[in-house]
């Protein structure tokens, strides 16, 4: 196996990128591999699910996190390892890979096993969602080939490859987002699954629209939208006054509390209101519920449960954003294992591109050249600017015809103003389009 015969394979099972890492003595079936001392590995690989496990006699509570993961053997063929995950370590943090071993039909036990400096872990995601793997000892051709590159990029712990048929997806993107701006006023619109163009005439039609205009088809799948970018448009006034639009970041549903265990009704008629336009039969969920301040209408706090503020970190695996009344019944919440595996990977390079609207005969859009990207998040980013207050749960649950036919509406908004978007990224920049340097 030498490197262009690798590439080869990766290039031809989908992959655009290689993750290279050197390990240490350390890093085996036994001790696991380090991965990385932050959850910024989250946006580069694929998880399949999260689970929590309490802390044991080792006092270390983690998350684990399922993966699909394949050996490349020296014959190019694939060989599965089922038994594969990534344990995180909220406490440190940490990342480590394990179980990459158990039940694979042709493993590299010789090297994955020993304790031997240098070897070389190639890692890679495939188009499918795979997440691929190859190591090499610290002496083959390949190894020496390798050392003597220069890689494209490093990202924590790994270099990185780019492999030859990559594209300039950023540049794509700001190419389409610059024509979607010449084209002024678009007729508000959205797509079907299967890429049929329909009317929109609902007031949320801005992102159904620059959806439409960039072929983005509903999925259901938390993945990003656009060439491995999460594209998200926002409302205001004047293009030129970006920074003071708020924004909605996620609609998760909740995973737990009463919302969850005895059903959304139940959980209008015991926190929700009389609409309060004078709506009979109605029932209403709203209004803006940061961290540590108990909401006047719904009578809840909102709490970061297992969320270390002062060092920013997440103390407990079983940690959770949480409604509680004053009982200290827990009214809805979100575990953090469900947010970090919807954040990391849909928010890991993010685009957000401002909007205007008129309703005047018809609805339409135009869309603004001041384009905000932020690339390079962590969870516990989030829940940060969740305790200062400058993320908030903003929902828009309703129950019509109460006394009746009870109709539910369910909507769970995390939201932001935009000023702040920068907080929950590494990197920043604001684009004007076009620009020449893409």
């Amino acid at each position: 196996m030498n490197l262009q015969n690798l590439k080869k394979l990766f290039i031809d099972n989908g992959c655009q990128k290689l993750y290279v890492k050197k390990l240490s003595p350390n890093d085996n079936s036994k001790n696991q591999v380090y991965l990385g001392g932050s959850f910024e590995i989250l946006n580069i690989f694929p998880l399949s699910e999260i689970k929590t496990e309490e802390a044991g006699d080792w006092n270390m509570e983690r998350f684990k996190a399922s993966i699909n993961f394949s050996w490349i053997g020296d014959d190019g063929n694939i060989y599965p390892a089922p038994n594969s995950q990534l344990i995180l370590y909220p406490k440190y943090p940490e990342v480590r890979f394990s179980g990459f071993l158990k039940k694979c039909e042709n493993p590299p036990s010789e090297l994955m096993t020993q304790r031997l400096a240098d070897r070389l872990l190639f890692l890679s995601i495939s188009d499918k969602g795979k997440i691929l793997g190859y190591v090499t000892s610290p002496t083959s051709e390949l190894a020496t080939e390798f050392n003597a590159l220069q890689p494209d990029n490093e990202i924590g712990i790994f270099k990185v490859i780019n492999l030859p048929r990559i594209v300039n997806n950023k540049a794509r993107l700001l190419d389409e987002l610059y024509r979607i701006h010449q084209l002024n006023w678009i007729i508000s619109k959205r797509l079907d699954r299967s890429g049929n163009i329909l009317p929109c005439t609902s007031s949320n039609c801005g992102g159904y629209t620059l959806e439409a205009e960039l072929g983005i088809t509903p999925n259901g799948y938390s993945e990003p939208d656009f060439l491995g970018w999460e594209v998200k448009q926002f409302g205001v006034s004047n293009f030129e006054r970006i920074n003071s639009s708020v924004i909605t970041l996620m609609t998760p549903e909740p995973t737990d509390g009463i919302y969850k265990t005895q059903g959304t009704e139940e959980f209008l008629i015991k926190y929700g209101y009389a609409d309060r336009t004078g709506r009979e039969d109605r029932i209403n969920f709203g209004g803006i519920h940061k961290t540590g301040l108990r909401h006047t209408s719904t009578n809840l706090e909102m709490q970061l449960i297992g969320f270390d503020v002062e060092s920013g970190k997440i103390r407990n695996s079983n940690g959770r954003i949480a409604l509680v009344d004053i009982d200290g019944n827990e009214a809805a919440s979100w575990s953090f294992s469900s947010m970090l595996l919807h954040w990391n990977r849909k928010h890991n390079q993010a685009c957000y591109v401002p909007s205007l609207s008129e309703k005047i005969n018809e609805r339409k859009y135009k869309y603004g050249n001041k384009i905000i990207l932020g690339t390079g998040t962590d969870f516990q980013l989030f829940l940060q600017q969740m305790a200062v207050g400058n993320i908030y749960y903003d929902p828009g649950i309703k129950m019509e015809n109460v006394s009746t036919r009870p109709k539910i509406k369910k909507r769970s908004q995390f939201r932001i103003k935009s000023k702040f978007l920068s907080e929950l990224y590494i990197d920043n920049e604001v684009v004007t389009l076009p620009i020449d340097d893409q």
